[in-house]
């Protein structure tokens, strides 16, 4: 059954934007876990515009079950906040300093030696890496040589297409590139742009879909919906 991890960046977003601890993030992913999320993601960024690497360390005193923590590991404090905190998982993503959001993949072929010696030191700590890929042909086979246990399918170009009606033209893709990580022996997740519209095809049509991450759009439903309800409509997505 596919898991449901529940991005929080938004929720510090609000908080920032005020100052002051309101919305609580902490809180919020406790509550997430009592209305039946999976697991909780954040993705720390160097200015710490959203989550704040102190959040990280707080999330992790308190949470019951699995933290991702997505972030680049290039920057070498992100690198020594994961080895740290000691997460279930760590999802490495290519986005640089400034980036609004994640918009690429890695190219695991290219970036093969760089990708090794990045996840060397969490593996070492016994932390499940998992690698940010676009659906291409060989990115799967790339993070397996590298030395990942997942990758994280890249949505987006998905999501996209769904919302004009074309989720046939793209979804084969997602399946090939699903397929070789499976035969690779990778485990599978997904994210960027899945919702209660377009994810339960995306579920249905992706074999072996461990774990899918989301947050924008849980936030934003949760305004109309309440935080528990729309927690519960995203489980019965994935048919839960």
């Amino acid at each position: 059954m596919t898991q449901l991890s529940i991005n929080i960046n938004k929720i510090a977003t609000l908080r920032n934007s005020r100052g002051g601890s309101n919305p609580d993030p902490i809180r919020m992913a406790l509550d997430a876990e009592r209305f039946g999320a999976d697991g909780i993601t954040v993705h720390p960024r160097p200015d710490e515009r959203h989550i704040r690497y102190d959040d990280v360390r707080a999330l992790k005193k308190v949470l019951t079950k699995e933290l991702n923590i997505e972030g680049n590991p290039t920057e070498p404090r992100f690198t020594a906040l994961v080895l740290e905190v000691m997460p279930a998982q760590v999802t490495l993503v290519p986005d640089t300093g400034g980036q609004l959001t994640s918009d690429h993949g890695w190219d695991t072929m290219a970036q093969q030696n760089l990708l090794q010696e990045l996840i060397l030191p969490f593996k070492q700590a016994g932390i499940r890496v998992s690698v940010f890929i676009d659906p291409l042909p060989g990115m799967a086979a790339g993070a397996k040589s590298a030395g990942a246990d997942r990758i994280e399918l890249y949505t987006e170009m998905y999501a996209r297409a769904y919302a004009e009606g074309r989720a046939t033209e793209v979804i084969a893709a997602f399946q090939v590139a699903a397929a070789e990580a499976h035969m690779a022996g990778l485990g599978i997740n997904a994210g960027h742009d899945l919702d209660l519209h377009n994810l339960a095809y995306f579920a249905q049509h992706i074999p072996h879909l461990d774990e899918v991450s989301i947050g924008h759009a849980l936030v934003a439903d949760a305004l109309y919906f309440g935080w528990q309800n729309t927690i519960q409509l995203y489980q019965r997505e994935l048919g839960k």
